[in-house]
């Protein structure tokens, strides 16, 4: 505790998180949580011996349970009895989400009397563009959604309820609008933020390269094709596209260059106080993303630290900025971009150095630039790594790769593409820097798209489950020390840890190897029928049916949570009574 004090105690924070989504605690075990935490609060007004030895245990506690207290106001709960399936509702944008193949996504805050409800709402994409400027009037039909026939399936309903959200709304037909006289100053930004997009949208350059320039920039991917996401998923770079850590250092340090060059000596640190205001007004305006949230305080703290002439630190940094986001809302914590941020840091803070002493000695700014780029896209991938098999279930080894070739050139091309944004926003219009920035990130898409292909070594639907999840983080932990220091002690920890992971990995693919079951799947209009015997499967699709999103929806997941080792897929009539398997009959109806 008298090492890293903030840390474990947002640790303890957060486990109070978890233990109450777990247990859902009434209201009576609350309060008598809430009535200990007070108490731990006074006796910390007590001069007492015994107290004091106790201190950092009744801390740890009060912070558990100030976790399970806040948590408990921010579990939401279905309202389905409100709600009617169609009738006339009134509403306003708060955010624009990733477009579908036929609507657009926004969420909204619904009137429902005295009552704001937030929701999704989905309009046809050839349709007009909503904006924070007016309230909006439409006939639309309502849906609630359910929660996943299936423990392997995505629970898109309980992702939806951490964001206090239980409804859905569509509108295919025509809404009114009324302007609004009471936007509040975010609502502001995110218009003028919108407006920017729209003048993007306008540029003379390919789809694909406004697209980019308005993720890379703007944290805008609601209109990206989404073949170039897949590339940059596939390849491991899509840290690159998404506003990071990265993306902040750069435009920090691109203001405060500037600064630099314009006060004199004495002043500078009212350009990094400048700089750290410039970045925060940056941050509101582009929508106050975890990642982009959690970098801006990590580096408020860390000049906050060089201001007052202490030495900075990196665990308190990252303490304290989740610790201050989780108190606004302890739902962040099961955020997936949460979660891989911040192992990315920590695995930055514990393997960088170790990685970084095994490469040539820095003695130029090329060096240096080069061989701590490579060293911490490896150490953040490493840390990374188990959260992204249980989330995703796929992993590429040509992502090392990509990340060698490509992110050396990110800080150009992220002063490059803030450049045009500011060019645009002024309405400054240069077709000569359109036409190279074109050209540039055209050839950018191209070898990331490259790399994706490499399907080779490419890995999907690759089985991981909490425990291992939590095996192979030891391994990762103790995989430090033997990079540092290759011996008996420091191997013989790291073999046994991954003898154990092993262990692990093989019991539970022995326990799900051993299940036969036959199950009956609904997706959209379709119904698929399966029968599992040991590692293998087979699926019945009915005709018609789009076998596509069947496979990424319904067959990839289940086959990773039941770790499959062979599948087979066949296509029945909708009139098909019966399926045989292995010379099993099996109704199907």
């Amino acid at each position: 505790m008298s090492k890293q004090p903030l840390l474990i105690l947002t640790l303890c924070f957060i486990l109070g998180i978890f233990f109450q989504d777990h247990f859902l605690l009434s209201n009576i075990p609350i309060y008598i949580i809430c009535g200990l935490c007070l108490l731990i609060l006074l006796s910390s007004f007590f001069h007492s011996y015994f107290l004091f030895r106790l201190r950092p245990v009744l801390l740890g506690i009060l912070f558990f349970g100030a976790g399970i207290t806040l948590h408990s106001f921010n579990i939401s709960t279905s309202k389905d009895s409100r709600i009617s399936d169609r009738k006339i509702i009134i509403f306003k944008i708060s955010k624009k989400l990733n477009s579908t193949e036929k609507n657009k996504k926004y969420e909204v805050i619904v009137q429902d009397g005295k009552e704001a409800l937030n929701a999704i709402l989905q309009t046809p994409k050839n349709g007009k563009e909503l904006d924070f400027n007016h309230y909006y009037k439409a006939e639309a039909y309502i849906s609630i959604p359910k929660h996943p026939q299936y423990d392997f399936q995505f629970d898109y309903a309980k992702y939806l309820q951490r964001k206090h959200i239980n409804s859905q709304y569509y509108i295919s037909g025509d809404l009114s609008s009324t302007l609004r006289n009471d936007l509040n100053v975010s609502e502001k930004m995110a218009q003028k933020r919108m407006e920017l997009l729209q003048k993007i949208d306008a540029m003379k350059m390919s789809i694909r390269s406004r697209d980019f320039l308005k993720g890379i920039i703007l944290a805008d991917r609601t209109e990206m094709d989404s073949n170039t996401v897949q590339d940059f998923n596939r390849s491991g770079l899509v840290h690159f596209l998404a506003i990071s850590g990265t993306h902040i250092v750069v435009i920090f340090g691109l203001f405060y260059f500037l600064l630099t060059q314009i006060l004199p000596l004495k002043f500078r640190k009212y350009a990094v106080i400048t700089s750290l205001i410039f970045i925060w007004l940056f941050t509101l305006f582009i929508g106050l993303g975890n990642s982009v949230l959690r970098s801006c305080i990590m580096l408020s703290v860390y000049f906050m630290y060089q201001l007052l002439q202490r030495k900075p630190d990196l665990l308190h940094s990252l303490a304290l900025s989740a610790f201050i986001i989780l108190i606004f809302d302890t739902n962040q914590i099961f955020d997936v971009g949460f979660q891989l941020s911040f192992a990315a840091v920590l695995g930055i803070f514990w393997l960088n150095q170790p990685i970084l002493n095994y490469f040539p000695r820095q003695d130029n700014y090329l060096k240096k630039l080069l061989f701590n780029t490579v060293s911490i896209s490896i150490a953040a991938q490493v840390a990374t790594l188990p959260l992204v098999l249980y989330y995703f279930h796929q992993f590429s080894f040509i992502s090392i790769l990509a990340n060698f070739f490509i992110v050396p050139f990110s800080e150009i091309i992220i002063v490059f593409s803030f450049l045009m944004t500011t060019l645009v926003a002024f309405n400054i219009d240069f077709s000569l820097i359109n036409g190279v920035y074109d050209f540039i990130i055209q050839v950018l898409l191209t070898c990331i798209h490259w790399f994706a292909d490499a399907d080779i070594l490419f890995f999907e639907n690759i089985p991981m489950n909490l425990v291992e999840v939590l095996s192979i983080a030891v391994v990762i932990y103790l995989l430090r020390f033997v990079i540092l220091r290759v011996n008996l002690k420091n191997s013989a920890r790291l073999i046994m840890a991954v003898f154990v992971f092993i262990l692990v990995r093989i019991s539970f693919t022995i326990y799900e190897n051993r299940k036969e079951e036959v199950l009956f799947h609904s997706f959209s209009k379709s119904k698929v029928f399966s029968v599992k015997e040991g590692n293998e499967a087979c699926f019945w699709i009915e005709e018609n049916s789009e076998k596509d999103k069947v496979v990424r929806f319904i067959i990839n997941p289940y086959r990773a949570a039941r770790r499959l080792k062979r599948i087979e897929i066949k296509t029945l009539p909708k009139t098909a009574q019966k399926a045989v398997y292995n010379g099993k009959l099996y109704n199907i109806n």
